[in-house]
Parts: structure tokens; sequence; C-alpha cells
């Protein structure tokens, strides 16, 4: 089965760590039913409104799977909203989904319909927020991206109330084969990737810009073309 495990939120506290002295990683678990609406869930508020938030970010989703993974690989208990993820699911492999797959959570004209669109980003405010859990910091970022299980930034295309337990039913896959475990590699660890990012319809102008740059920069970096004899 499916699902949401646990619905998380949180709202700016003041850390001496975090970028811009404060900071909404520290997500709770709320009992549910709770209210989506287009800028994100109820009672979840952004502090760096420049580079978290907004429609294409509005709700962060980390699967149990890959917590679990990761207390294989710190020996360490991890519990649900840790990575300052709102939904954390059970049952499916976020990675793996298409960029543009949606996902609905609850039932139609109750519950909520989300696609997947952006991927997330390790930073150092993560760093210092794994530092001040008890979790040795040190090189997380890169420990992080090399792992490649980034979790999907969602956009809500039909707002509604959900709750722990809802089932999670994948309603449209776009059929392009790029997954958000490739969106976060090309953006963050293969940059030679870029252009395979080209084929998703719909790709965030921000991506498309830096796939597009990328394939401008390779094309004036080529030798010139011998002549045709």
């Amino acid at each position: 089965m499916q699902f949401v495990r646990t619905i998380s939120v949180g709202r700016p506290r003041a850390k001496e760590w975090a970028a811009l002295g404060r900071t909404s990683i520290d997500k709770r678990p709320v009992a549910g039913p709770v209210a989506v609406h287009a800028l994100g869930i109820e009672g979840d508020e952004v502090s760096d409104t420049r580079h978290h938030g907004g429609p294409d970010q509005a709700v962060y989703a980390y699967a149990r799977e890959d917590l679990d993974f990761w207390e294989a690989e710190l020996g360490v208990a991890i519990r649900d909203g840790q990575f300052g993820e709102n939904l954390t699911t059970e049952g499916i492999d976020l990675n793996a989904l298409e960029i543009g797959t949606r996902l609905r959570i609850g039932e139609p004209g109750v519950g909520v319909l989300l696609e997947a669109v952006y991927v997330r980003t390790p930073c150092n405010d993560f760093k210092g927020w794994m530092g001040e859990s008890g979790f040795d910091p040190r090189a997380w970022v890169k420990r992080f991206a090399a792992a490649a299980r980034p979790g999907p930034y969602l956009r809500v295309l039909e707002t509604g109330t959900i709750a722990p337990g809802d089932a999670v039913t994948l309603t449209h896959r776009p059929g392009h084969g790029v997954t958000v475990r490739d969106m976060f590699v090309a953006l963050n660890t293969d940059r030679s990737r870029l252009p395979e990012l080209l084929v998703v319809d719909g790709l965030l102008p921000k991506v498309r810009a830096k796939a597009e740059d990328f394939v401008q920069r390779s094309a004036r970096s080529l030798p010139p073309a011998e002549p045709v004899a």
C-alpha cells in the first residue's frame, strides 16, 4: 500500500547556524486532518522565501524507505520529518517518479492532487540542523548529494484536506523517463546530464534555463567541424 505516514509542519525558529538567522527545517507531525493550499500545508511557514516555498515548492515529500536507508548509513534512528519533509510516505519510491508525475492523496473532492516538479538541494542549513539534532554533520551536504535520494518538491494542482494514513495514488505518468533522481543528479553532481531534462514538458523555467545554457556552452566549446570532402 502507498500512503502518507506523517504530515509535518514547521515555523521559523532562530538558529545561529542558519543563513538568515532563522529556519523552518524543524518540522513536527500534526494529527490531521490538515488543509493544503496552493502554497503549502496549513501551519507550515517558509523562512527563506528566496530558495524555498512558492507554488513549485509548495510541499516537500520524503520516503520512509529513504529515511531507513540513512538510519542504516548513520547507525541512529531518524524520525519522520527529520529531513524537513512535509509528507513522509511509505510504499512508494519517490525518487523513481518521473518529473510531472501526479499523485492523488485522499479521496477525489476531499484530498489533494500534487505534481512532482522539482528536487531538494542540500544546503548548509540542512547540515547545521543535522548537527544540532545529534548527527555527524561533517561532509553532510556532499554525502546527501552522493546518495541521490533527494525527494521531490510538489506543486498543488487541487487543494483539499489530507490526514496521516491517506492513500497515495499515481494518476498520471508522463512517459519521458526523466526521474526525480535524474533531475537531482543533473543539477547537482553531473552537469553533463542537464540536456536530458529538456524532454520534460512543462520543465520549470529556471531548470530549463540551466539546461539550455549548458547546451549552448557545450556547443561553443566544440572544435570546428571538418570540411566535407
